[in-house]
């Protein structure tokens, strides 16, 4: 019962230390970027599915607990494929306003910090991080 916790978790955790090994993240080992929004692979991915699958392999693919679990992993998916991704190309606008601006003296860029412009997942960055979660909940089943 324990595994519903513990394999999400772990599923998360695993997502958001490999980022900075994946060269297409740009990423290098620092806090800010163990805390990164973007990258592959999706840690949100990683640990909802993990915690479906946890749900489906203990308590039953059945399961009430599992259901919630699916319902709630269509509502993180989707944001962090969609919403996430039109707040990145909001605030790419945005600095690119901010800069433009601060030459006619308009506004003081020093004022207005730059914003961070990759906070979503394309749709391998998902893929993965879901492979992720899932094997790892296989994983901690026939482990535990």
């Amino acid at each position: 019962m324990l595994q519903i916790l513990i394999a999400p978790l772990t599923s998360a955790i695993i997502a958001q230390l490999a980022k900075p090994l994946i060269k297409s993240n740009s990423l290098r080992y620092s806090w800010r970027s163990f805390i990164s929004y973007s990258g592959m692979p999706s840690s949100h991915a990683a640990m909802i599915i993990s915690l479906a699958a946890s749900a489906g392999l203990t308590q039953g693919f059945s399961s009430p607990l599992f259901f919630v679990c699916i319902i709630l992993s269509f509502f993180i998916i989707r944001d962090a494929l969609g919403l996430r991704n039109y707040v990145g190309q909001n605030a790419k606008i945005l600095n690119d306003l901010i800069k433009g601006l601060s030459n006619n003296k308009i506004i003081n860029a020093e004022k207005y910090p730059l914003l961070v412009e990759k906070v979503g997942h394309t749709p391998a960055q998902i893929i993965a991080g879901s492979l992720l979660g899932f094997l790892i909940s296989l994983a901690g089943y026939y482990i535990f």
